[in-house]
């Protein structure tokens, strides 16, 4: 018998604004990771840049409109 993993979700460039916004607002990654399917790196990769470059100036942009 052998088991099929269901690759991770793939990140959207929206998804990883909100991702630099739940981290600004204190939120721990490994909650973040579950709530998205990915591994803590992927989170990691939207924190520095590295995966959705962008998203960090958006989601200043909202937070301050907010």
């Amino acid at each position: 018998m052998t088991l099929t993993r269901k690759p991770c979700h793939k990140l959207t460039f929206e998804e990883a604004v909100q991702i630099h916004i739940r981290i600004m607002n204190g939120e721990f990654y490994s909650r973040i990771m579950l709530d998205y399917d990915v591994n803590q790196g992927r989170i990691s990769e939207v924190k520095t840049g590295k995966l959705h470059p962008g998203s960090y100036e958006e989601a200043l942009r909202r937070r301050n409109a907010a």
